[in-house]
């Protein structure tokens, strides 16, 4: 759902159609595909951070969430 942004440019939120900043980094993987140590990441804004974190856990796909660097969740 999302690509690696260039350096210097806002993380923005997976989730489709939002154009928000990220403040946290889901990080999955599908064990059927990928061996246990790999991790992909899906960005989410605070608004989304629950729906994408559901449907990724739901599918037993989420192991951690952590907030972005530089975000406001790291202030909290």
């Amino acid at each position: 759902m999302s690509n690696p942004s260039p350096a210097g440019e806002a993380l923005i939120c997976s989730a489709r159609g939002c154009r928000a900043p990220a403040v946290w980094a889901l990080e999955w993987n599908n064990p059927r595909l990928h061996n246990a140590e790999r991790r992909k990441t899906w960005l989410a804004c605070g608004e989304h951070r629950g729906s994408l974190g559901d449907f990724l856990d739901a599918r037993g796909f989420l192991r951690a969430v952590n907030p972005v660097p530089g975000s406001p969740t790291l202030d909290m």
